[in-house]
């Protein structure tokens, strides 16, 4: 997942993301180092947060675009 690299790209903290998305700072950490996979709805709210479609977090595209 390309989880890490986007949240690098903008600066964040790993804290600073889980406190935008409501989410455990440990679930962030754990999703970055694959300890742990993201369910679908956490998913969808990382790639809309990050402007970026699913594939694309998940790295089955180099395509970053959303279809919207």
């Amino acid at each position: 997942m390309r989880l890490k690299e986007l949240r690098k790209q903008r600066r964040l903290s790993q804290l600073k993301l889980a406190m935008d998305l409501n989410m455990n700072q440990n679930s962030i950490s754990r999703y970055e180092n694959g300890e742990r996979e993201a369910d679908y709805a956490t998913l969808i709210k990382l790639a809309d947060y990050f402007d970026v479609s699913v594939d694309y977090l998940l790295g089955r595209t180099d395509n970053p675009e959303t279809n919207r």
